[in-house]
């Protein structure tokens, strides 16, 4: 079950990694060039050994930025050996594997894992992890489903170990400055946010008819093994490598994908914790012939209670070109108020956010509240000029993506605490899911109880915190 062979030729192994630089144009500011291109020097005492569970996406990057931070990469699985060639080849080095299980069996000496696979199979490989008392750094989100995110945060107090999600913006330098500015009061009281994502979708109605085809299994690909505790379906290309993420099966939408860097920012700043409600409007959806995929354009209401000091917060999401939140009165019309992303992102439609203070609004982009600004520049002016000896606190001298990374390693190494662990981002994550089940009953308010993980007076939503894992499979 151990697979050290080279399976790929040199061919392959140049497209695969034009794809690794392709993700990195993407995300420019997560992904520094020399991340790709060399390895540093680390004394072996400072070492922490790491496996990389998924690792033929994101999960390869994660791979290579904490390889040039100083972890050793002592082991790497993916169930699609042929996506994986790549950074297969890239670690001759290290063992490979084709089943998570065999890799946490035999690499005993091993300190940490990355998991970079599908959404849902986060959970039952982070807490397989943690129960051997490996350290744990898994992509956004968290898990797949309600009741996932919960037994992992759960799981990660009882086991002591260093956990982190993949959110790269919680340590970048902006989402600090953000944070000292919502503090300050200098917009006032905040009562309404608004989140846009339209620069990508999660939508596969328009392939629901190829799920009524049959296809081989390609070579390279364990697709059992691809399924997980998933229940068993056929093998069909619309599903991989990428596209998982918009069947309801596998992944969790643009909220699943999205949440965690465009919400963050708030999340940290108010405090919000769990919404006390939640309503969702769907366009181009119908629930019953698109109920494997996500809807065209959503919309997404979230009420978070007054706490402390602070009022009611109202957060609403919109994805898609069907919805828009309102056009601030700062704003002429016809002129782009939520940010759209600089050189190097695939598509260059709005994405970030609007926070409503009763003294003023912030604008914001993707992850950790990139170029934020108060809307009116003399506020801006004011704000700045009265903080001269109070700059962005930079967590480090890294870009985000590198900071992050190196957030976890030194974790690891039992110098500090990370700034996302599962604590943090199991609330993040949930705010992500409980979307995915209000998009469940469109236009029905869902009345959410955090405490125990109920609906009152909504009892049939409650089959949608989780999905029944087949024979074989326990968390």
């Amino acid at each position: 079950m151990i697979d050290t062979s080279n399976t790929s030729t040199r061919r392959e192994f140049l497209g695969n990694t034009a794809s690794f630089a392709a993700a990195a144009v993407v995300f420019p500011q997560i992904v520094p060039r020399h991340v790709i291109g060399g390895v540093g020097h680390t004394p072996p005492s400072e070492t922490v050994y790491v496996a990389g569970i998924g690792v033929g996406g994101m999960g390869g990057i994660d791979v290579r930025i904490s390889n040039y931070r100083g972890a050793k990469i002592a082991a790497l699985c993916d169930v699609n050996q042929r996506q994986a060639a790549a950074i297969f080849e890239g670690f001759p080095d290290a063992t490979k594997y084709k089943d998570y299980r065999v890799l946490l069996e035999k690499e005993k000496g091993i300190d940490a894992v990355i998991i970079g696979t599908p959404d849902h199979s986060h959970a039952i490989i982070s807490m397989a992890a943690m129960q051997l008392g490996k350290h744990v750094y898994c992509e956004k989100p968290l898990a797949h489903t309600l009741h996932e995110i919960r037994t992992v945060t759960e799981g990660a107090r009882s086991y002591g170990v260093v956990t982190q999600m993949g959110n790269q913006g919680r340590s970048f330098k902006s989402i600090e400055g953000f944070n000292a500015c919502i503090r300050s009061g200098a917009i006032g009281q905040v009562r309404e946010v608004h989140v846009v994502e339209q620069g990508h979708s999660a939508c596969r109605i328009k392939e629901l008819h190829r799920l009524e085809k049959k296809f081989a299994v390609p070579e390279g690909l364990d697709w059992d093994l691809w399924l997980g505790p998933m229940p068993y379906r056929d093998y069909n290309p619309v599903y991989l490598p990428g596209n998982w993420r918009g069947w309801r099966q596998f992944g969790s939408g643009m909220l699943g994908d999205w949440v965690c860097h465009l919400v963050d920012p708030v999340f940290l700043a108010l405090d919000l914790g769990a919404p006390t409600s939640i309503i969702a409007e769907a366009e181009g959806y119908d629930l019953v012939k698109h109920k494997e995929t996500f809807p065209e354009s959503t919309k997404v209401r979230y009420e978070f209670p007054a706490r402390g000091d602070r009022p009611l917060v109202t957060v609403y999401w919109y994805d898609g070109e069907y919805y828009n939140p309102p056009r601030p009165e700062e704003i002429e019309e016809g002129e782009e108020f939520i940010p759209v992303p600089e050189a190097g992102w695939s598509n260059k439609k709005p994405f970030g956010a609007m926070v409503v203070g009763d003294a003023g609004k912030i604008l914001y982009g993707s992850h950790g509240a990139t170029g934020w600004r108060i809307l009116d520049e003399e506020k801006m002016k004011d704000y700045e000029g009265g903080r001269k000896d109070q700059k962005d606190a930079e967590i480090t001298g890294l870009s985000g993506g590198e900071a992050h990374h190196q957030n976890w390693l030194d974790a690891c190494k039992g110098n500090g605490t990370t700034v996302s662990n599962f604590d943090y981002a199991g609330g993040l994550s949930e705010i992500a899911q409980l979307g995915n089940v209000a998009l469940r009953m469109p236009g029905t308010k869902l009345h959410w109880d955090a405490e125990t993980m109920t609906f009152p007076g909504n009892p049939e939503a409650e089959e949608y915190l989780q999905i029944p894992y087949r024979e074989g499979w326990t968390l």
